[in-house]
């Protein structure tokens, strides 16, 4: 459930913080006021795109935080993301900056958008006002229809079937019509491979080839300059390290009589003793120093075999332990397309799996429809579409990424009439209850804890009006509901009313949310009623439809 929302520099909004309850809420206004700021906002917190208009204009960054509680599901799936908090509650927070860019936290950790939108499909459903519109299209009405039967992993398991199938059936053509062509490569990647195993360069091989070869080719001038090094820190009276000791052996009894001297005595028997120490290391180092031609030959030898190699396949001589792999997957792909009959036969079982597949998905459509077309036809009768239904047949259609079937929405309008395609007879009134009745028995069906209508009570009024203000409310009796409307009717039924309201000051608009009590509730359902002047009479109306609330 949505516990509280804060916006900073949000559009329009300077600051605000909403707390919510349970049960049914409603956001209402005047027209322009921004009654869809909220929804926006949520929508960004869970993941929504973000850009640089939804930064207020003159600010830095708009800043918006949701809080939700949760339950185990949740707090495991927070847990195996590492985005846990605290228990029994989540935060979410989205930055977004002036320039566009955002940054996103759950719990105060660092989140991705994608991590958003998932976190957002467990917490919040959200049925804009727009929502109708997709069942005016045939994919829009297939999505309805498994969403409301909860099919949508078994629509996706048949998504990926096909597209193997449809692959490999590629692969099987190709195979077919191009053999020769397809040999002549294979052919050409055999001989490469075989090269290149041959040569069986290693990851990080030619790097240590090319630092080994400057090594033993400078391997006398090397010797000879640490050997250099060794004897002028060396022991014998004229070395560095000798000549530090003596002035060191001078030194010190002065140092007994000005303790000023101490600190650069002490700094010159350190140089001593690092002298010591790196002639040491320089002697120890030329003793270790192998001339030894033949590794330079041998090393020298191999450089020049990756070199050719890398003139005779055009590739950078490091870039060559890499693509290897590659050849060689794109060689086994191409001997296994030489078996005809083996690739036959994995066509034919990538088909059978779609088929079977699809299937189980179209049994699971047609119980959904059953059940869908039922609700809706019950539910219409409510808002105001007596003796109306919707039917939805599901007929067979050629095989595809959707499955097998072909689905269209169905209605008629009164009784006795014949159900005709949704798209050419429903009126925009009719769309918009056809759309809320579905979006209510969809909403039933989800187990997400928070509900959110935008205006999806568009259309329709009167009595209507009062009937969607009961689905709300009902809804709203085991989950959180939240609705943006204009009815009053509906405005009236909710536990909770919040007043989106506009204002210009020094010649800046700002919108502003507010938690309305009792009285302030009959003022603004007034409003709603009557419009810009508020009278006893719609006063009086809005205090008895609050009563009936």
């Amino acid at each position: 459930m949505l516990l509280a929302l804060r916006l900073k520099d949000f559009v329009i909004v300077d600051a605000a913080e909403i707390e919510f309850g349970r049960g049914f809420s409603v956001l209402s206004g005047e027209t322009g006021a921004g009654k869809s700021i909220l929804i926006d906002a949520l929508g960004l917190a869970l993941g929504a795109r973000a850009d640089a208009s939804l930064v207020r204009e003159g600010a830095i960054r708009a800043d918006i935080t949701a809080s939700f509680d949760t339950d185990p599901p949740l707090e495991r799936w927070l847990a195996e993301r590492e985005l846990a908090g605290d228990e029994g509650l989540v935060l979410v927070r989205r930055i977004v900056e002036s320039d566009g860019r955002s940054k996103a936290f759950v719990n105060g950790h660092a989140a991705t958008a994608t991590q958003l939108r998932e976190l957002g499909e467990r917490l919040v459903d959200v049925h804009g006002q727009h929502a109708a519109q997709s069942l005016l299209r045939g994919g829009g009405q297939r999505d309805l229809l498994d969403a409301f039967g909860g099919l949508q992993a078994q629509a996706r398991a048949v998504g990926e079937a096909h597209a193997s199938w449809r692959e490999h059936a590629a692969r099987l053509e190709a195979a077919e019509g191009d053999s020769r062509e397809l040999e002549l490569r294979r052919e050409r990647l055999q001989w490469q491979v075989g090269e290149l195993e041959a040569l069986a360069l290693g990851p990080g091989e030619w790097a240590q080839l090319n630092t080994e070869q400057k090594r033993l080719a400078h391997a006398a001038a090397l010797l000879e300059g640490a050997a250099q090094a060794a004897a002028a820190l060396g022991d014998d009276d004229e070395a560095i390290g000798a000549r530090l000791g003596q002035v060191g052996t001078r030194l010190r009894p002065l140092a007994a009589i000005d303790p000023r001297l101490q600190a650069p005595l002490e700094l010159l028997e350190t140089a001593t003793i690092h002298a010591q120490e790196a002639a040491s290391a320089l002697a120890d180092y030329a003793r270790d120093m192998d001339l030894d031609p033949q590794r330079l030959e041998a090393v020298e030898t191999r450089i020049g075999a990756v070199f050719a190699a890398a003139r005779k396949f055009r590739l950078a001589p490091e870039a060559i332990a890499d693509e290897l792999p590659a050849m060689q997957q794109e060689l086994a792909r191409l001997t296994a397309d030489r078996d005809l009959d083996a690739l036959r036969a994995e066509v034919a079982r990538l088909r059978g799996r779609f088929e079977t597949l699809a299937r189980e998905l179209s049994t699971g459509r047609r119980a959904a429809a059953a059940k869908l077309a039922a609700g809706v036809t019950r539910q219409i009768g409510r808002l105001g579409m007596a003796g109306g239904r919707l039917e939805i047949p599901i007929e067979t259609a050629s095989p595809s990424a959707a499955g097998i079937d072909a689905i269209e929405y169905r209605v008629a309008g009164h009784a006795g009439g014949s159900a005709r395609p949704l798209a050419k007879v429903a009126s925009g009134g009719e769309l918009s209850r056809i759309g809320l009745a579905i979006a209510v028995l969809a909403a039933q069906a989800n187990p997400v804890p928070t509900l959110i209508f935008d205006e999806a009570d568009a259309g329709v009024g009167g009595a209507v009006a009062e009937v969607i203000g009961e689905l709300m409310r009902e809804l709203g009796n085991d989950r959180q509901v939240l609705c943006v409307t204009h009815l009053p009717q509906v405005a009236a039924k909710a536990h909770q009313h919040l007043l989106v309201s506009k204002e210009a000051t020094a010649g800046r608009t700002t919108s502003s949310i507010r938690t309305l009590g009792r009285a302030d509730r009959v003022e603004e359902i007034a409003r709603m009623l009557g419009g810009v002047e508020i009278t006893a009479t719609t006063r009086k109306h809005a205090r008895e439809l609050l009563a009936q609330g």
